[in-house]
């Protein structure tokens, strides 16, 4: 089963009344470019359907796939926002490629 963390309960998205899109985060990423504030967005996953699980079997992430799943991701209580934390229904996706990328 995938993890199941509460963005909204973890410290700089501890002020949360609902799920977060992303937040302005300052921190030392790398070192030669020192403290830089950055956005940093978060996302929440599921247990992999059948076509990301051959792939990366642990998890993948939610899909929202109506206007409704929307509103409701960004607007409902936070109960009913994590219903929709669910795998697409197995044969949903398509793979068009599998491999190493090769860039031009």
């Amino acid at each position: 089963m995938a993890l199941q963390s509460l963005v909204w309960d973890k410290g700089q998205f501890g002020t949360c009344s609902g799920p977060l899109i992303w937040t302005r985060w300052t921190s030392i990423r790398k070192v030669k470019e020192g403290e830089t504030t950055n956005n940093l967005f978060a996302f929440l996953t599921t247990e992999a359907n059948a076509e990301v699980g051959a792939i990366h079997p642990k998890a993948m992430p939610v899909i929202l796939q109506s206007q409704d799943d929307v509103l409701t991701w960004l607007t409902a209580p936070n109960a009913e926002a994590l219903a929709l934390q669910k795998p697409l229904p197995d044969g949903t996706l398509k793979i068009v490629a599998r491999g190493s990328k090769a860039d031009p």
